[in-house]
């Protein structure tokens, strides 16, 4: 099993930024994949960032692709998006989530474990 718990969200205005965090615990060794997920009201779960164990694969989604950055501190199970230029239709709940393995691009399906979410809302 593996826990996930969202920290960092909040409200800003276009243009601004946030840092989201994720803090796994339990049998993080066998996760080989870690990402973030957003869903908006209505919308389905929409793949934002991935990362492998090792940092040697990253995968973005489209729509905040040059304006976030997802990395880890393997170290201390720490899973990080940084979110710039943020825009209103980036709104949403951000989800924290854990895989063995992924299709590329990355699936909600492919993930096993899940945190709560943490609430992102872009506006003025």
């Amino acid at each position: 099993q593996v826990q996930l718990v969202e920290s960092g969200g909040g409200s800003v205005q276009p243009g601004g930024s946030l840092r989201l965090s994720c803090a796994a615990s339990g049998n993080t060794y066998s996760t080989y994949f870690m990402g973030w997920f957003r869903q908006a009201p209505g919308k389905e779960r929409e793949g934002v960032a991935t990362i492998g164990t090792r940092s040697n694969f990253i995968y973005y989604g489209e729509s905040v692709k040059g304006r976030f950055t997802i990395s880890q501190d393997k170290a201390k199970n720490m899973l990080y998006l940084q979110m710039n230029s943020l825009k209103p239709e980036d709104t949403a709940m951000y989800y924290c989530a854990a895989a063995f393995q992924i299709a590329v691009p990355p699936r909600a399906a492919d993930f096993a474990y899940w945190g709560q979410g943490t609430q992102v809302t872009v506006s003025s």
